[in-house]
């Protein structure tokens, strides 16, 4: 009879015992299930922080991710009949959302969707509006009685290039002065001739 008990006891100690190592297990579980959902959503969170573009110094406004796109267009401003250089290192790389690079003053790069090029322009301290494409050293040139901005892409005159956003393989001219279609014709043959460096 004593053995009976004995026997009983041990085996209730043993079934509380497995049923407490049960509910321990269980609870163990579900707090590192909870864990990794928490770890989950603070990394996805994190990316998400570190990579738009709202927390970046600097970053175009409408921009998207830097680097999620990369677009090549080509690009050639006349001034009186000569081409300015965009070669020189002042032009160079002056943002990492748009701009030209590789010492190569004739492809615009862009590297992210909804970037202007007139962010492109006031990177590189270069005022430009539908009236005035005005330099970092103040050169202006202005519309008036005897000169005149043009603007043309692929092609097409437009009115204003400021609010642009380049697609790809897209041909950019800006011509100051006083020529006639005939010289424009020539200077949108010349634009079309050149290069669009992929690199």
């Amino acid at each position: 009879m004593g053995k009976n008990r004995r026997e009983r006891r041990e085996e209730e100690r043993e079934g509380f015992a497995a049923k407490r190592t049960a509910q321990y297990r269980s609870r163990n579980l579900k707090a590192v299930g909870i864990l990794s959902a928490i770890g989950v959503i603070v990394a996805f969170a994190c990316f998400e922080f570190i990579t738009s573009t709202n927390n970046v110094p600097g970053a175009p406004m409408n921009a998207g991710k830097l680097g999620d796109e990369h677009i090549h267009a080509s690009m050639l401003v006349k001034i009186f009949g000569d081409k300015f250089d965009f070669s020189t290192p002042n032009y160079q790389v002056t943002t990492p959302w748009i701009h030209f690079e590789n010492s190569d003053g004739d492809t615009v790069h862009r590297h992210s969707t909804g970037v202007e090029l007139e962010f492109m322009f006031n990177s590189m301290k270069i005022a430009v509006d539908e009236n005035c494409f005005i330099f970092p050293d103040g050169r202006q040139f202005c519309n008036n009685d005897d000169y005149t901005l043009k603007f043309y892409i692929n092609d097409k005159r437009v009115a204003d290039i400021a609010s642009y956003v380049i697609q790809d393989n897209d041909r950019i001219l800006i011509s100051y002065g006083n020529e006639d279609q005939l010289a424009i014709e020539k200077q949108l043959a010349e634009l079309n001739a050149q290069a669009i460096n992929r690199l």
